[in-house]
């Protein structure tokens, strides 16, 4: 059975913050306050999934700690984008090294798995950076009496004051509704307002040399023209797609030189469209193209821990080979059973048959199968998707639900396709950890891929996205202006 229980508490932070190299002004306190949102997103005998979004309402932190009691002997047994001790029944979770700064009304969000028995209920209280929460800013007196000199005629600072972007993209909307991604890929733009690192790395046939292309500023699309001016005059190939989520999750061809394998990096500039208004260019796949990393030790969640992911693919650039997936797979790229997969497919594939139409179709591509639903029979609630941009979008509770969606990328909401019961014998689902971008999971490194497809962007996170969530995400595809 599964429960979902939130509550919303404040918290109260002092921050000791000086400001630093503003001549002739006054030590004060800086103001502090922030809210803890804490849910439990899903449920199981003796097991519970949690998220927990600290929102800063004070000045911006450097670090944080957040320490909560637990009431009834829970346990956490997994943690993700934090560092968790627990000492009886006291919980402290710090930042990781990628997550510690939260600017002023920004959020910081992490999740855990956990043990009970009995009863499991909510935290009655957070303390943050040593301070009980409170649900309002305050500015502490300050202990250094106001100074009798006049203000400095020193102009102020030309720093603009740190502040969070006005524009969530998915990874941020993801971390808002408390299922923060733990990968995050795109050759078309950020994926987070706030981002300004590269995106993907190419390669030039004339001397081998590689150059990392980002974007031109934090949340833009990607630079485009930086890779026409490298690969001007050859040819370019893209040999690696980095994560923008902090985690290092970076895909790296399958090829010697890459991820080792057999297979080789996709060319560069097959393909080019516009993406808020600006020029960028896809991941074209062809066969034997495809790429891979394994994160089971850096956040991809495992075993039986609930996942979401998305990606925007194309509707005119597809075939029926085994497997065009993007999302969970095995560590050793063989094929380890049912539930060693939860990766999105898209493609033409008819895997058990029977299926309406010709697709092509967002399936679960959940290991011994591409599910087209909760059985090997064909899911009346499928469609096909056959416009120039998609949304494929799959989740997985881990023990019982999942969920299949899929959209027109230009407009719209999401159809959901699934929303139901695990097939049999995928119950509990048994992730590794691997991330895979355009071949089926025991691909390829010994064999070659054999699918098609196009990869705009995507991304993977911790715990099970709800709808509003998921529409939100879609709606901020809509926004980027796909054409």
């Amino acid at each position: 059975m599964r429960h979902s229980r939130k509550i919303l508490l404040s918290a109260g932070l002092a921050l000791a913050t000086v400001a630093a190299g503003i001549a002739a002004r006054p030590a004060q306190a800086a103001p502090a306050g922030c809210s803890v949102s804490y849910a439990v997103s899903s449920s199981w005998s003796g097991g519970f999934g949690a998220n927990v979004t600290v929102t800063n309402l004070g000045d911006a932190l450097a670090s944080w700690t957040l320490v909560w009691s637990f009431g009834a002997g829970q346990q956490v047994t997994q943690a993700w984008n934090t560092t968790l001790t627990q000492s009886g029944s006291q919980v402290t979770a710090r930042n990781a090294g990628y997550n510690g700064s939260v600017a002023t009304n920004g959020t910081v969000s992490f999740g855990f798995n956990g043990s009970w028995t009995g009863s499991n209920p909510a935290p009655a209280a957070f303390t943050l950076n040593g301070v009980a929460c409170t649900g309002s800013t305050t500015t502490p007196p300050s202990s250094t009496p106001p100074s009798s000199t006049p203000p400095s005629s020193t102009p102020p600072s030309s720093t603009p004051p740190s502040s969070t972007p006005a524009t969530r993209l998915p990874c941020d909307i993801y971390a808002g509704g408390g299922t923060p991604c733990i990968a995050a890929h795109s050759t078309t733009r950020a994926l987070y307002a706030a981002y300004s690192g590269s995106l993907y790395q190419v390669r030039r046939s004339s001397d081998n040399a590689t150059r990392d292309i980002g974007v031109p500023a934090p949340g833009g699309t990607a630079n485009a023209p930086a890779q026409d001016a490298f690969c001007s005059g050859t040819t370019c190939v893209i040999t690696v797609v980095y994560d923008q989520s902090g985690h290092g999750n970076n895909l790296a061809y399958q090829g010697t030189g890459g991820a080792g394998g057999q297979d080789t990096p996709a060319t560069a500039t097959s393909e080019s469209l516009t993406v808020n208004g600006a020029k960028a260019y896809s991941l074209y796949i062809n066969p034997r193209n495809s790429y891979w990393h394994n994160g089971s030790g850096s956040g991809v969640p495992t075993g039986s821990a609930p996942e979401g992911e998305y990606m925007v693919t194309s509707g005119t650039h597809v075939n029926g080979g085994c497997c065009f997936d993007y999302g969970n797979s095995e560590t050793d790229r063989k094929a380890d059973g049912a539930g060693a997969m939860d990766a999105i497919y898209f493609g033409t594939s008819c895997w058990f048959g029977g299926c309406s139409g010709t697709g092509p179709w967002v399936q679960a591509d959940l290991e011994y199968g591409l599910y087209p639903g909760g059985s090997q029979s064909w899911n009346p609630g499928q469609r096909a998707f056959t416009s120039k941009f998609v949304t494929a979008m799959l989740k997985n509770n881990g023990t019982s639900r999942f969920a299949i969606k899929g959209a027109n990328a230009q407009s719209g909401s999401p159809a959901t396709l699934w929303d139901g019961a695990l097939p049999n014998g995928y119950s509990p689902m048994r992730k590794q950890g691997a991330i895979v971008l355009g071949s089926g999971g025991d691909c390829c490194a010994t064999n070659t891929n054999q699918s098609l497809g196009t990869f705009y962007e995507g991304a993977m996170v911790a715990g099970y996205p709800s709808d509003a969530t998921e529409n939100a995400v879609q709606a901020a595809i809509v926004a980027a202006g796909y054409r």
